[in-house]
């Protein structure tokens, strides 16, 4: 790596490679199902280089690599995953972001919610697309409520790769 890359790390534009970065915040797993459905459709479908994390298990996962980052959070007692709220403070660069969020409210609900707060503090971060995918709600171990829907997740990857790929 050459001497200027620290520089460029907080800058946010060091990007090497085109690829993409799909993270998660998750406490139940529904936002881990959506995110490895994404990134599978981005690897199988339209042969993206596509790296998945966990963010309870990598915080800050390096950015520099990336030139599209999506970032996944689930919502849960009226609160976006702290993890994934966190990571959206970051400087995203000139990086292409798309956010979506597992949720059982309804859509223009959730963004205005939780994106639209994030969007207030982060004035850098624009996001090309954002979405919300019902989420499931379990209660003494069993599920109450399941409004999950991995083919609408995996249209919306679809219509993003279309997206990001004619941007390149």
């Amino acid at each position: 790596m050459h001497k200027n890359a620290d520089i460029n790390e907080s800058l946010g534009n060091d990007v090497s490679e085109d690829k993409t970065l799909v993270v998660y915040a998750t406490k139940g797993g529904t936002t881990q199902e959506y995110a490895n459905a994404i990134a599978s459709v981005l690897r199988d479908e339209f042969k993206m280089q596509v790296d998945l994390v966990d963010l309870k298990k990598n915080h800050h996962p390096d950015l520099r690599q990336y030139r599209n980052v999506i970032v996944g959070s689930g919502v849960k007692m009226q609160r976006m995953h702290g993890q994934g709220a966190r990571f959206l403070e970051k400087d995203f660069g000139d990086r292409k972001v798309a956010i979506f969020l597992s949720s059982l409210e309804p859509k223009d609900d959730a963004i205005k919610k939780y994106i639209d707060k994030i969007l207030e503090k982060n004035t850098k971060l624009k996001p090309i697309v954002v979405e919300v995918f019902g989420g499931r709600m379990r209660f003494l171990g069993r599920t109450s409520q399941d409004k999950t829907d991995i083919e609408k997740a995996k249209k919306w990857a679809q219509d993003l790769a279309r997206q990001l790929k004619t941007e390149s």
